[in-house]
């Protein structure tokens, strides 16, 4: 396993275990249990989950995963913009805590931004990390605006992640908010590596994944891998595919066949506005 230092100089893994979409009915259960417990075992010792994730199911999943090894493993999860109010925040995170069976969540993101203000989420997070009940907090669908003004109010530069889309087909954050956040010495979280599968099919993508006799999916975790700063955290729901990201890591990709990938998903030009999947 390679390692990323936070903000902290807490180390984390730059390869973890996404949790969107599980915790519901046709995810949950014995199996995800142990697709998690066996990344664990691989050294993927992050989980990222939320409160939105599954109504709050894909917590319990990774709490029923974590169980009786909670000091090893890193648990980000995530609060509603309309949670994000400094009261409304509290309980928020005491729900969170129950569901994943734990005392204390490594790092807490508002999930995205809606309408409470942000130095009040900020006071929110504060409080919540002088109670012992988060380590750190961060953020998530940040852009570059919206981080500059975060960096403006007072404890602003506490934050610890920013968690945003970013694969071969949405490269728009290397343009802007990616060496930004490097700068600043905030790693990018980057969820859906694969577009929700819908990388997968991409001609270029399955001929390179073909040459190599490895899985497109490999390819491209690989290719996020690579960037620095990165945190990748692909979803697994069977132990298969936590196998194959794991190889992801293993997989160093030629000069040629970066070449090609950039042909097939060109990096944009000019800075675009970030978008929520």
């Amino acid at each position: 396993m390679r390692f990323l230092s936070l903000p902290d100089k807490t180390q984390v893994p730059i390869l973890g275990l996404g949790t969107w979409g599980l915790g519901e009915r046709r995810t949950s259960g014995a199996q995800v249990v142990a697709a998690l417990r066996l990344g664990l075992d691989l050294g993927m010792k992050l989980i990222d989950t939320a409160e939105m994730y599954g109504d709050g199911g894909a917590e319990e999943v990774v709490g029923e995963a974590v169980r009786g090894r909670r000091n090893d493993v890193f648990i980000v999860s995530k609060v509603y913009p309309h949670n994000a109010g400094r009261k409304k925040m509290a309980a928020a995170c005491e729900r969170s805590l129950k569901r994943l069976g734990t005392d204390w969540i490594d790092l807490y993101l508002l999930h995205w931004r809606e309408d409470v203000p942000l130095l009040e989420t900020i006071e929110g997070f504060e409080a919540l990390r002088a109670a012992g009940k988060i380590r750190r907090w961060g953020v998530s669908n940040f852009d570059i605006d919206d981080m500059e003004e975060l960096w403006r109010l007072p404890g602003g530069k506490a934050c610890a992640a920013n968690q945003v889309p970013f694969n071969l087909m949405r490269r728009g954050i290397e343009v802007g908010l990616l060496p930004w956040c490097r700068d600043a010495h905030v790693p990018i979280m980057a969820y859906s590596p694969i577009e929700q599968g819908k990388l997968l099919a991409h001609r270029s993508l399955r001929e390179i994944a073909a040459t190599r006799g490895v899985s497109p999916a490999r390819i491209a975790i690989a290719w996020l891998l690579r960037h620095d700063n990165v945190i990748v955290i692909p979803k697994a729901a069977d132990t298969d595919h936590v196998r194959d990201n794991r190889a992801a890591l293993d997989l160093a990709l030629s000069p040629e066949e970066l070449t090609a990938l950039d042909r097939a998903f060109p990096r944009p030009r000019q800075k675009r506005r970030l978008e929520m999947i």
